[in-house]
């Protein structure tokens, strides 16, 4: 359930643990009269999927086989591209490589030579890329590890997919909206309350307006705007997706907050039934 609307679900997509840096997250919100949003400065506008080297032509097959239109990208940072869209307009790409030893959830016709690893990156977009890549680099941990044209690619915490965040520079590029097919935030993990609690210090005295910390049962939050305009949320790796299910269960029932289950007839009611 979404926290911030009892009637729409929150999605959680992942590996079968849920782990850190391959979750990605989406709000239904068709049908309850919100308006479709625009792409633009302050946003992220693409994000990017980590699959093995050689797996792209599977992925291909694949999504035109479900009327998925593919575009093939030139390659970036010497690794082939492929982008597709969602029906609401969320903008994927497939990143082929050979850098990511993640070991991937194997789901029914997928194999270890194609399935997804994890995310690979996102993509900011923002209108100076200088003050957003100050931040990053001051006070997350980044750090700036290659560049293309307009583009500069961040690292955090280390190298590689799932611990990459691309800013481009784009000094025209009008505001976006937030709406259906667009992307809300983008989440970072922190591993521990308390380095979080430090770090929203850090973030206030330079001049960030940070939310408090917010429970959201499997993780703590703090949300925040970097000087571009994009939504950062920095969330806890504790306790976890496995707090209220055992793994061979996760997604398969409906998990409210605690403070929420004395409602849950009324909002399992205003919730639509989801099948698999």
């Amino acid at each position: 359930m979404n926290f911030d609307n009892h009637f729409v679900y929150h999605f959680y997509y992942g590996d079968e643990r849920g782990a850190p840096g391959t979750i990605w997250t989406t709000f239904p919100y068709k049908g309850h009269g919100v308006r479709a949003g625009t792409k633009g400065a302050g946003q992220v506008t693409v994000t990017s999927l980590s699959v093995p080297t050689g797996a792209l032509d599977f992925w291909r097959t694949r999504l035109a086989a479900r009327g998925v239109a593919v575009t093939d990208l030139a390659p970036r940072f010497g690794e082939p591209v492929v982008r597709f869209s969602d029906r609401s307009g969320l903008t994927f790409e497939l990143v082929a490589t050979s850098h990511d030893a993640r070991v991937p959830w194997v789901a029914d016709g997928f194999s270890s030579e194609n399935a997804i690893r994890g995310l690979h990156s996102v993509t900011l977009v923002v209108r100076d890329a200088a003050p957003t890549i100050d931040l990053m680099t001051r006070l997350l941990g980044c750090t700036v590890v290659d560049r293309m044209d307009v583009r500069f690619r961040l690292a955090m915490n280390g190298v590689g997919p799932g611990r990459t965040i691309d800013v481009a520079e784009h000094h025209e590029a009008d505001l976006a909206t937030n709406g259906i097919g667009t992307v809300h935030h983008v989440a970072m993990a922190i591993g521990s309350a308390e380095e979080q609690l430090a770090l929203r210090g850090e973030l206030i005295r330079y001049g960030c307006k940070v939310t408090e910390v917010r429970d959201r049962c499997y993780f703590q939050s703090i949300y925040f705007r970097e000087p571009g305009g994009v939504l950062f949320e920095v969330a806890t790796t504790a306790p976890g997706f496995t707090a209220d299910e055992d793994v061979a269960a996760l997604g398969r029932s409906l998990k409210l907050p605690p403070w929420e289950e004395p409602s849950r007839a009324s909002i399992e009611e205003m919730l639509p039934s989801v099948t698999y």
